[in-house]
């Protein structure tokens, strides 16, 4: 009796705790009417199941407490019991789903007059993308993202050099106007989430998802990351301001476009598909045994474009975006005369990946049928070049100088076998010279086999390390991160 009475009494709290806090939300956007009448129909159906199985519970209880003189029924089954809950079940998930579908179809059928805003989402921040006058978004790809293309807007889209690109966690849309927001993710799942919008939608890798909706008060509201998506997902956060139309017009005009950040860091005079030709080449390492000086690892990239290059065979071959797509696929294919193969095959990179790298080979190195350079590059070393000091202000970056100088090309930072010794461990460890001798990897040996990597080569390795031009500076930072790979 007494486990029956408390949980009516509970049931009885939980109704006057729900209806006398005050749950409703303001309208903040145009579709919140249809999203909160889908949500009470779930709760009341939800709620009435409650209020049933409580009621149940404490009549069950009484009903059929313990008795000296009582003796149970066993009733394997009862048709009509199971009929009836069955069709009940059937119409309350019936009627909680077509509200819910009918509201999805609308979030999902944007209006003809709504402006688009692309959210990019990664671990564990919001960027933004708005279209610019001609009120059309450029094309992206997934494979040009970059440090200097966060969005992979497509260089050569003429849709995409006014997009406005907003960097910062921070939207700014009109009052009134209808927006659909496009979803996109860098990593793993996300999802966009404004409370007072009632609204939300994941922002899945690989597919670009979406959702509408007219914000209808000014204001600003917190955006959400609705998706656990890692141990920064707490702290991935940003916000929407809503404001009048003119004011919105006046802070999108202060965004730079897309073309404008581009020439802003424009390098040499670049197209933006030869600047991500750049970015490859340094991360990837191509630079270390290229370049544009003449190295004794590999052709110099100086007028190599539309020159005649004479391979081991005898045969020889024009230059052009075929035989390039072919030697950094396949290296082995077709060695230049003068060199041996000691270059690996980069299989992993894209065609658009590729069509840059050859974009950056053009523009920056010139065409070779133009400016006469020689048809064989010869293989002398390099002569000293002058050490330029950094600027005393300046900390340089371990890190950062093994993939800007190509070190990384040669040397793997993994215990991996490569072209040269692994950086993994080597600083502090003992090295076995060609000519037997033991030595110590200290700051000493290090230095030594930067600035002269001849003089004391590791038993197993070629002599095909050129000596590199570095500072001393960039010397000490090289060692510093090495150290740091080595327990």
């Amino acid at each position: 009796m007494t486990i029956a009475i408390a949980l009516i009494a509970l049931l009885l709290v939980s109704l006057w705790f729900h209806f006398a806090g005050g749950w409703s939300l303001p309208p903040l956007a145009s579709n919140w009417s249809d999203i909160d009448l889908t949500i009470g129909i779930t709760l009341a159906i939800t709620g009435l199941v409650f209020i049933a199985v409580v009621v149940f519970m404490a009549y069950a209880v009484y009903r059929f407490r313990y008795r000296r003189q009582g003796r149970s029924q066993y009733q394997p089954e009862n048709k009509r019991l199971e009929l009836w809950l069955t069709g009940f079940t059937a119409v309350g998930i019936t009627a909680m789903l077509v509200p819910g579908l009918y509201v999805y179809s609308d979030i999902v059928t944007v209006p003809d007059d709504a402006h688009q805003v692309e959210v990019l989402a990664q671990q564990w921040s919001w960027q933004f993308r708005l279209p610019g006058d001609d009120g059309v978004l450029g094309k992206t790809d997934i494979k040009r993202i970059g440090p200097d293309n966060p969005f992979g807007i497509d260089p050569v889209d003429p849709m995409g050099q006014d997009d406005r690109l907003v960097v910062s966690n921070r939207l700014h849309l009109p009052l009134g106007k209808p927006v659909q927001v496009l979803l996109r993710s860098k990593d793993v799942l996300h999802d966009f989430y404004v409370p007072q919008f009632r609204n939300k939608m994941d922002a899945v890798p690989g597919i670009v998802s979406s959702l509408w909706f007219t914000p209808v008060e000014l204001g600003e509201f917190e955006i959400l990351c609705a998706e656990l998506c890692g141990v920064g997902h707490f702290n991935m956060r940003g916000a929407v301001v809503v404001q009048p139309p003119q004011q919105y017009q006046q802070w999108l005009a202060t965004l730079p476009t897309f073309a404008e950040g581009a020439a802003t860091a424009a390098n040499a005079g670049l197209s933006p598909q030869a600047r991500e030709g750049e970015s490859l080449a340094q991360s990837q390492g191509c630079l270390a045994c290229h370049g544009f000086e003449t190295s004794p690892l590999a052709p110099s990239w100086l007028g190599l474009y539309g020159k005649t290059e004479s391979f081991s065979d005898g045969s020889e071959r024009l230059v052009d975006d075929a035989y390039l797509i072919e030697a950094i696929v396949e290296p082995a294919a077709s060695l230049v005369q003068g060199y041996t193969n000691v270059m690996p095959a980069y299989t992993a990179l894209s065609e658009l990946q590729l069509a840059a790298i050859i974009a950056y080979i053009k523009e920056r190195g010139g065409d070779g049928a133009e400016s006469g350079q020689p048809d064989t590059a010869p293989i002398s070393p390099p002569p000293p070049q002058p050490k330029e000091p950094a600027a005393p202000d300046t900390e340089l970056d371990g890190a950062t100088l093994a993939q800007t100088k190509g070190c990384i090309a040669c040397h793997s930072l993994d215990g991996r076998a490569g072209i040269g010794p692994s950086w993994l461990g080597l600083a502090g460890s003992e090295r076995t010279l060609a000519d037997g001798r033991v030595v110590v990897a200290d700051d000493a040996y290090l230095r030594r086999a930067m600035l002269e990597p001849a003089a004391e080569l590791v038993q197993g390795y070629q002599p095909l390390m050129p000596p590199m031009p570095l500072s001393d500076d960039e010397v000490q930072a090289l060692i510093d991160y090495m150290k740091q790979l080595s327990p």
